[in-house]
């Protein structure tokens, strides 16, 4: 089968599936870059792809597109449920998978969050603007960040918040999450007090309330691509030089600050609706030291006579 024809028949598999939007264009954006690559070098049928193509690509992405080790994991990801797919539905036989063998590059294990002079000068920031200038994007941001920093949802989440799902009364917020999972996320009273006065000044710029949250000078959905340049121009105001300011840093934040207050590990687990607790752990590999000050406090030695 012609390549092109395989990416087709993948990508119309996920639609059917229900896939969010989102997922199927970060697989075809690694496919279709992948398939650029095979036909720069001649190579257009699935039977001409071998795991010799598979690492030359993966080195193509780490020398000439500068690739860091967990994008290119990310992509070999995508090439491995491309590919498995593929042998699924005998395209392609087990022997034939020339993914199956690749292993995953080794990467560094560091996650940065933002400390409180960050947060200060980006709420702050937006603040200012707030008072003076009364604009849409100064509240919608401000907003933002406090909606990601309170909660820890994802970015996709964060997009597709629709009002209908905010319940200001009793303090919680309906997000869709991965497998497009239905979770009821709990808002602090301060998160609610800043959502009422975003609510109040949406309904008055638009004469009635949208249907999302976040949503752009048409009263339009953000996307998270919207957002992410959001958070590109925040850093340049900012000018950040020690932290990576993203949807997924707010995200790291939330998680480290409720471990260092105290928070136990399954609790962030359904707070942050990870399926396997293995992945809320490693927040707790990372930052053990910042629970020392609970540790001298719940430390079972405390009370023995040793």
């Amino acid at each position: 089968m012609l390549l092109k024809f395989a990416l087709k028949d993948f990508q119309d598999d996920r639609e059917f599936k229900n896939l969010s939007e989102i997922t199927i264009n970060a697989y075809m954006l690694t496919l279709h870059e992948f398939q650029s690559f095979c036909s720069e070098r001649g190579i257009i049928d699935i039977s001409e792809v071998t795991p010799a193509i598979i690492k030359s690509y993966l080195v193509h992405c780490q020398k000439d597109r500068k690739n860091n080790p967990t994008t290119r994991n990310s992509k070999l990801h995508h090439l491995k449920i491309f590919f498995n797919y593929l042998e699924k539905n005998d395209i392609i036989t087990d022997k034939g998978n020339p993914t199956k063998k690749i292993e995953y590059a080794k990467q560094e294990v560091k996650i940065e969050v933002f400390n409180d002079n960050h947060i200060k000068q980006m709420l702050g920031y937006y603040r200012r603007i707030k008072y003076r200038d009364k604009s849409l994007f100064a509240y919608r941001d401000y907003s933002m960040i406090l909606v990601l920093l309170g909660t820890g949802i994802r970015l996709g989440e964060l997009c597709n918040l629709k009002w209908k799902e905010v319940d200001l009364v009793n303090g919680t917020i309906i997000v869709f999450g991965k497998k497009r999972q239905q979770s009821s996320v709990p808002i602090t009273d301060k998160l609610i007090k800043e959502l009422a006065e975003y609510k109040v000044f949406c309904e008055r710029q638009f004469e009635e309330l949208t249907e999302y949250v976040f949503i752009n000078r048409n009263g339009e959905q953000l996307t998270p691509n919207a957002v992410k340049c959001i958070f590109k121009r925040l850093k340049e105001i900012m000018n950040f030089k020690d932290v990576r300011l993203s949807a997924h840093t707010f995200r790291h934040t939330f998680a480290h600050r409720m471990l260092a207050n105290g928070c136990d590990v399954f609790t962030l687990q359904k707070m942050l609706r990870h399926s396997n607790l293995r992945m809320t752990e490693r927040y707790l590999a990372i930052w053990g030291t910042a629970l020392r000050d609970q540790n001298n406090k719940f430390n079972p030695l405390n009370n023995l006579d040793v």
